[in-house]
């Protein structure tokens, strides 16, 4: 007879629970007068491995312990009672003398930013779930998440969807503020990290800085003033320049409008006005530091 996978109580407790006393009395009353030897005897009349018990056994089922299920099934078919009968009062024994462990209050994430820490919360939900084995998650969260599904999500990669956290929180039991956390994690994760606050006040400081530094600045970047003498020099010099410029270039477009055979060259008189032209062009740059004009880009 397997006994393994029953659960039976060794010691008696001090204070015995109703069930396992109702559970006795009913054994009691069926055995009458029959003895253990008769009990064992007629329970594997027809042979049936799950019933062979022997009277020793059949005699513990009434000391105060909890005796393991085929033993008490066997006990009420020698007594000829109602075997499903028996089946009922030794489960209600069996939870009120062992009763299933507290399940620890769900977990409840705090406020990730990354896919390692939903991979840890997952993982602190999925432990303090009434059923944590892998085939139980995936029974219980439906066809879109498998056992292979559930373990690589476990593992950190990939990442899950919305749907898939959601129905995972499902089959955890993890409750409204644990499912709530997970998904608002989720969405911190995809909306990536908060952009840097800019502070207004900071930038108008700025402003109002680099523009007190040009006006410091200012001064240095001006044209010396000139008395009445250095002006007068100044324009008498500028208005030459100019003159010989308008000069040169009337001279040029003569020259240009001045039709000669095609292929010829040019004439010596242009060529000498064009060197003139470019010499002037090399020299403008030192002219204009010469009388102090601002170089323009």
């Amino acid at each position: 007879m397997n006994r393994a996978s029953d659960r039976t109580t060794r010691s008696r407790p001090g204070a015995e629970p109703a069930e396992l006393a109702t559970l006795r009395g009913w054994l009691r009353a069926a055995k009458g007068n029959l003895t253990f030897y008769s009990l064992a005897r007629r329970a594997r009349g027809d042979g049936r491995p799950e019933y062979k018990v022997s009277e020793y056994t059949l005699r513990q089922a009434l000391d105060g312990r909890l005796s393991t299920l085929p033993t008490t099934l066997a006990f009420a078919r020698g007594a000829g009672a109602d075997q499903k009968k028996a089946e009922r009062l030794w489960a209600a024994a069996d939870r009120a003398v062992n009763p299933p462990p507290r399940r620890p209050a769900p977990y409840v994430p705090g406020a990730f930013t990354t896919p390692a820490g939903l991979v840890r919360a997952m993982n602190r939900v999925r432990a303090t779930a009434p059923h944590t084995s892998l085939r139980a998650l995936a029974d219980r969260a439906g066809p879109g998440l498998s056992r292979s599904t559930l373990h690589r999500l476990l593992s950190g990669a990939p990442m899950p969807t919305a749907g898939q956290l959601a129905a995972f929180a499902a089959a955890c039991e993890a409750g409204e503020a644990a499912t709530a956390a997970l998904l608002a994690g989720h969405r911190r994760i995809l909306d990536g990290p908060p952009r840097p606050f800019r502070y207004g006040c900071a930038e108008a400081e700025w402003a109002a800085e680099r523009r007190y530094r040009d006006e410091a600045a200012r001064p240095w970047l001006a044209e010396p003033e000139r008395d009445w003498y250095e002006q007068q020099l100044h324009d008498e010099r500028e208005a030459d320049y100019q003159r010989q410029i308008d000069e040169a270039e009337a001279l040029l477009d003569e020259l240009e409008a001045d039709p000669h055979p095609a292929g010829a060259a040019p004439s010596p008189a242009g060529r000498d006005l064009r060197a003139e032209l470019a010499a002037i062009a090399r020299a403008q740059p030192i002219y204009d530091a010469w009388i102090g004009r601002a170089r323009s880009t």
